[in-house]
């Protein structure tokens, strides 16, 4: 199930173990805006979509709910801390089954 974009900030930000205010600091709005934004009151605006996207590090149609994968951004790795990384997420699927 796709998940809306109040739902996705509420989660990537408990799981990132921060709170309503500190991810305001972060992103220059304050607790108040953050708040709205996760209970579905206002939406941010593009350029702000755009900030917590990279902040999280997932793409903004995964912010938005169009699609549930989330992305992995690898650029500034090598290519053995690709490939580390990547046996480490087969090992992940692996145990889900």
């Amino acid at each position: 199930m796709i998940k809306t974009l109040n739902e996705n900030l509420r989660e990537l930000r408990v799981a990132k173990g921060i709170n309503q205010s500190e991810l305001g600091q972060l992103l220059g709005v304050t607790k108040q805006c953050v708040s709205n934004w996760e209970n579905d009151n206002v939406l941010p605006s593009i350029e702000m979509l755009v900030k917590i996207a990279d902040y999280f590090n997932v793409s903004c149609d995964y912010l938005l709910g169009r699609t549930s994968s989330k992305i992995l951004n690898v650029s500034d790795l090598n290519t053995e801390q690709i490939t580390i990384i990547s046996s480490i997420i087969k090992e992940f699927e692996k145990s889900k089954h």
